[in-house]
C-alpha cells in the first residue's frame, strides 16, 4: 500500500480560510447532557460533560463499550442534538451537520455506484462547485491519499484499507476545519491500520486541522493524539484528560518507549475501571 502524502502546498488552489489559519477548527463543549427517550424508558447516553479543544489539536477519546463515545462525536457532528448544554464551534451553536465538519466512520459509506473521483467530488458538488472545480478538488486529494490510478474504480473494486483513504479524501474535499473520526481503522487488518494512522498523521500535520478521533484501541489513541480523553461508563462523562507529549512526527517504535507504557498503563487501568463497573450496572 502506498502511503506517501504529497505536499499541498502546490496542488490545493481552493484552501480555505479554514485551513489557511489555525485560528479556526475551535471545539467549546459546555455542559452537555444527552438523553435518548423519555419517561421510564429514557436512556443517559452523556452526563454533563465540558471540553474545550484547541484549533489542530489532535485529540482521541477512549472508553469502554457503550459509554458514549460515538454519541459525543456525533454532537459535535450536529447529528444528535444535546438534551441540555451546547456544542461550538469557532463560537457558533452546533444546531445541524455542515461543511465545517468532516466525518469518517467505521463503516465506508462510499456511495457504490460511483466512482472514486466522484465519490470525492460529491461534496464540493453539493456545495456548489463548478464541474472543473470539482473534478480538481477530487484529483488534488486523489494523489493526496495515492489513489489516483484507482480514480475510475467503483468502491466494491478497492480493499478495506483503499476505501477508508478515499473516505477521508471525501470527509476532506470540503476543506472543513473539524475531522470526526469515528473508529475508522476499526475493521482493517493490523498492518493496514498501521499504516493507515501514520498517513492520517502525514494528512493531519499537512492541513493543521481539528481532529477527534474515537477509538477502542490504547497504542491507537496513544501514538496519534495530543490528547487522550477517557470517558467513564455509561451514562458517559469525561474523567481523564491526558496529554500525550511524544515528539512528531511519531514512529511506531515509540510504542515500546517508558512515556508510552506510562501513559498505556493509565489508559488501561482506567477503562478496565470503568468496563467492571458497566459490568456490574448490566448484571444489577
Amino acid at each position: 500500500m502506498n502511503t506517501q502524502v504529497v505536499s499541498l502546498k502546490e496542488h490545493i488552489p481552493h484552501r480555505s480560510q479554514a485551513m489557511a489559519h489555525k485560528d479556526f477548527g475551535h471545539i467549546l463543549i459546555e455542559d452537555v447532557e444527552i438523553v435518548f427517550g423519555k419517561g421510564a424508558s429514557a436512556n443517559q447516553a452523556v452526563t454533563k460533560t465540558s471540553l474545550d479543544i484547541k484549533p489542530g489539536e489532535f485529540v482521541c477519546i477512549l472508553g469502554p463499550s457503550g459509554c458514549g463515545k460515538s454519541t459525543l462525536l456525533n454532537s459535535i457532528a450536529g447529528y444528535v442534538s444535546p438534551s441540555s448544554g451546547t456544542v461550538f464551534i469557532d463560537g457558533k451553536p452546533v444546531k445541524e451537520p455542515g461543511p465545517d465538519r468532516g466525518m469518517v466512520f467505521q463503516q465506508y459509506s462510499l456511495f457504490p455506484w460511483k466512482t472514486i473521483r466522484d465519490n470525492i467530488a460529491f461534496g464540493p458538488k453539493v456545495a456548489g462547485r463548478t464541474n472543473i472545480e470539482c473534478s480538481s478538488i477530487a484529483n488534488t486529494f486523489l494523489e493526496m491519499v495515492g489513489l489516483s490510478k484507482f480514480a475510475d474504480k467503483y468502491p466494491a473494486e478497492l480493499s478495506g484499507g483503499m476505501q477508508q483513504r478515499v473516505g477521508i479524501a471525501r470527509a476532506l474535499a470540503n476543506y472543513p476545519s473539524v475531522l470526526l473520526m469515528d473508529e475508522p481503522f476499526g475493521a482493517l487488518d493490523a498492518q493496514t491500520r498501521l499504516m493507515m494512522q501514520e498517513n492520517l498523521l502525514s494528512i493531519w500535520s499537512e492541513f493543521g486541522i481539528t481532529v477527534v478521533f474515537v477509538t477502542h484501541d490504547v497504542d491507537e489513541a496513544i501514538f496519534l493524539a495530543d490528547r487522550v480523553l477517557i470517558m467513564s461508563a455509561s451514562p458517559g462523562s469525561v474523567i481523564d484528560d491526558l496529554h500525550v507529549t511524544l515528539p512528531r512526527p511519531r514512529d511506531p517504535a515509540m510504542a515500546t518507549g517508558s512515556e508510552f507504557m506510562a501513559l498505556k498503563k493509565i489508559c488501561l487501568d482506567q477503562i478496565r475501571s470503568e468496563s467492571l463497573k458497566s459490568f456490574e450496572q448490566q448484571n444489577r
